[in-house]
């Protein structure tokens, strides 16, 4: 299930990212920069009781100017807007109601989507009383923070949770199969699905840029319904300038978040570059399927060792995405093209599976008796039981005598281990550490 969206706007000078930042800097919840987008800060993941969601902080809203800088801020808070499942509208309790607020407040009656009015800078709740004059915004009860003070903070967030849209998860109908294919922008991603699905389906153009939104395109092959999911190319975040393309990222991201199975497309003529490395990272974070899908094959100059140079080139690149198979094509001459669906069967089934708890701790022991766990302080690391309580990604949870003992090396083993007895090539694995204590409980 793709992330809900927050919006956070308002008029210059009311506090909007020091809302934004103060969440991102005290750590309230998991938060992250998502890496290599955006010149700006304007967005993070971010998790509050359980529910996690993407904030976006928006400039101030200023409608007296004819300022170029001042109306693209506008125009940039209008599309988060439009963007949005949510909006949190902050206004400032020191300066009171103006009438920008109120022109605000009639955009966002005008979206019907969800608003939660914050009053920022009340620095004593004893000053409380300075909210009721919003009242008149007609977007319902406000509620007093201070960003500065910390004030309200976790209340703030409850309320904003409370108007987030129901958890639901994507319909598998069908079995369906959600492929979004990613990329830098020119890399042939559209070309791809053209050629995958045998339609001319999306809009092709050697201009980077040309795919804003992320485009869902069903078809059916072999008795197996996909959806492919053509998205905007991420280009690294210096290049990221015009507002609707910032957007175009996120629409990217949310189609990372609801597919199954992600296609990262390269240039075979220019090879991993930096960019590539964070647009897979944010797959790899994510959990989710994923192929290297060498595109633009046919333009380089081969011998019989091109294609095992170019693979080791990716192994050592993308280094923490080691399980995906690598697959050498072309969108242009179709080469290889009717694998790409059977692959993406493949990972995906690999994805979603399930290994029965005895052959599981069967194969736990066996390795365990080869390469015995590691010792500290003259303690050594038990293992007593595992699980696989989850899938997509497959996930372990290991129950042992003191989680602390056990070393990433040892852990990396234990991966390996896990991929030499069941495959789960294509897929990342989660594996969970916990101690005896939490088993019993």
């Amino acid at each position: 299930m793709s992330k809900p969206i927050v919006a956070i706007v308002g008029r210059p000078n009311v506090g909007k990212s020091t809302i934004f930042n103060y969440i991102g800097r005290n750590r309230l919840s998991i938060v992250e920069d998502i890496p290599g987008v955006t010149r700006d800060r304007i967005y993070m993941d971010a998790e509050w009781l359980g529910r996690n969601f993407t904030m976006i902080d928006t400039g101030g809203i200023e409608f007296e100017s004819n300022d170029k800088i001042l109306t693209a801020m506008r125009n940039q808070a209008k599309l988060a807007i439009d963007e949005a499942d949510m909006i949190m509208f902050i206004v400032d309790g020191k300066t009171g109601l103006t009438s920008a607020d109120n022109e605000v407040a009639v955009i966002l009656r005008n979206t019907r989507k969800p608003v939660l009015l914050v009053v920022n800078k009340i620095d004593n709740m004893k000053n409380e009383a300075d909210i009721y004059e919003f009242y008149n915004l007609g977007l319902g009860d406000p509620i007093a923070i201070s960003a500065t003070n910390a004030l309200n903070i976790g209340d703030m967030l409850d309320r904003v949770i409370e108007h987030l849209p129901a958890e639901h998860s994507e319909p598998a109908e069908n079995d369906q199969i959600k492929v979004a294919v990613i990329g830098r922008p020119n890399v042939g991603k559209s070309s791809l699905v053209n050629s995958i699905i045998g339609e001319e389906r999306v809009i092709v153009s050697d201009i980077p840029g040309t795919t804003r939104d992320a485009i869902d395109t069903h078809f059916t092959k072999d008795g197996q319904t996909y959806v492919m999911i053509d998205t905007a190319g991420m280009r690294r975040k210096a290049k990221v300038d015009m507002p609707v393309e910032r957007y175009s990222v996120i629409r990217s991201l949310r189609a990372v978040d609801r597919c199954d199975v992600v296609l990262m497309v390269i240039n075979a003529e220019e090879g991993v570059t930096e960019q590539d490395k964070k647009i897979a990272g944010y797959a790899h974070e994510a959990g989710k399927a994923s192929i290297i899908l060498v595109n633009k094959w046919d333009l380089i100059d081969k011998d019989g060792k091109t294609s095992l140079r170019f693979t080791e080139n990716i192994r050592e690149e993308l280094g923490f995405m080691q399980y995906s198979p690598v697959l050498f094509a072309s969108a242009l001459t179709k080469q290889r093209i009717n694998r790409v669906t059977e692959l993406v069967k493949y990972v995906a089934d690999q994805h979603a599976m399930r290994v029965a708890t005895s052959v599981l701790n069967q194969v736990i022991e066996d390795a365990t008796a080869i390469n015995p766990p590691p010792s500290e302080r003259g303690r050594r690391l038990k293992i007593y039981f595992t699980t696989q309580p989850d899938v997509k990604p497959p996930t372990f949870i290991f129950f042992v005598n003191d989680p602390e003992i056990m070393h990433f090396s040892y852990l990396r083993f234990l991966e390996n281990r896990l991929r030499e007895s069941f495959g789960f090539e294509g897929t990342p694995l989660k594996l969970v550490v916990r101690g005896r204590k939490e088993k019993d409980e």
